[in-house]
């Protein structure tokens, strides 16, 4: 019989008193102990662990979309793509998370869900915030966070800049698209209103992409980017369904109505309308 391999004997660091370990570095103390179930219902663990990953991957997007954001304002279009295709692949992990939820049944989700008070993900503010980043911006979705003004002013001063929408037209636009000035200077603040002409700029790119390569693949990322979005929303609500079937949201929506109502929504809608006349 052989003698247990050490990795000491290869070079490994195998005492960590003095110097900074991989737990110290994620600070995992605080990651792995801020998971407080509040009821003794086995699935409650799940639930929570699926929305603070959530969070954590989300938290990830919006740095990616603000990088994008800059970028694309710099004409700096080759970074933006690569933080574009990123943010598409953060959905797709976010997409699979509902796989894990969807083991939980509506009889275990019973067990727990008065714990949860009125408390929902309705109310993620970062959630509100990749909306609003992206461009679906109501200002009326302010209102559940009123009670934090630390996170209304974040919410608002993201309402004050250009959305990636915005920035992708401008950009487009510096690239030689003819775009409407009042699109160029529209309020922020205002929700995007789909808008003939720059749907017809956009056909201009699709139908001759070698002439305008560069704004063709910026729309192809962001198209990416909702793509993979509606397939979570798409998710969301069957998850949802599947396990309350039509009661009320505990944040007081309703539920898988009020879900299905947000697949209606269209983050770039020339992008997707363009295509049904090419």
């Amino acid at each position: 019989m052989t003698d247990p391999y050490d990795p000491a004997a290869d070079g490994a660091k195998m005492s960590f008193a003095d110097a900074m370990s991989y737990g110290d570095y994620l600070a995992l103390d605080r990651i792995l102990t801020a998971q407080k179930p509040l009821s003794d219902a086995h699935d409650e663990l799940l639930f929570v662990i699926q929305h603070q990953t959530s969070e954590l991957w989300m938290k990830l997007m919006l740095h990616e979309l603000d990088a994008a954001r800059k970028a694309i304002a710099a004409d700096q279009l080759q970074p933006a793509f690569k933080m574009l295709a990123r943010v598409a692949r953060i959905m797709e992990q976010l997409n699979s998370a509902w796989d894990v939820l969807r083991t939980m049944t509506p009889s275990d989700y019973t067990r727990f869900r008065s714990a949860l008070g009125a408390s929902s993900g309705f109310q993620s503010w970062q959630y509100r915030l990749i909306e609003f980043a992206v461009g679906n911006r109501n200002p009326a979705m302010l209102k559940p966070h009123a009670h934090r003004p630390d996170i209304v002013t974040k919410l608002e001063a993201e309402l004050s800049r250009p959305s990636l929408y915005d920035e992708a037209l401008r950009a487009a636009h510096r690239a030689g698209l003819v775009l409407p000035e009042a699109v160029l200077t529209r309020d922020t603040h205002a929700p995007w209103t789909p808008d003939a002409e720059v749907q017809a700029a956009w056909r201009t790119v699709y139908e001759d992409p070698e002439a305008h390569w560069a704004v063709y693949e910026l729309a192809e990322k962001l198209v990416d980017f909702e793509d993979y979005f509606r397939r979570w929303r798409f998710n969301h609500v069957t998850t949802v369904e599947r396990v309350i079937g039509l009661k009320r949201g505990t944040g007081g929506t309703g539920g898988v109505p009020y879900l299905r109502r947000m697949l209606e929504v269209e983050l770039f809608p020339e992008l997707w309308r363009v295509r049904t006349n090419l």
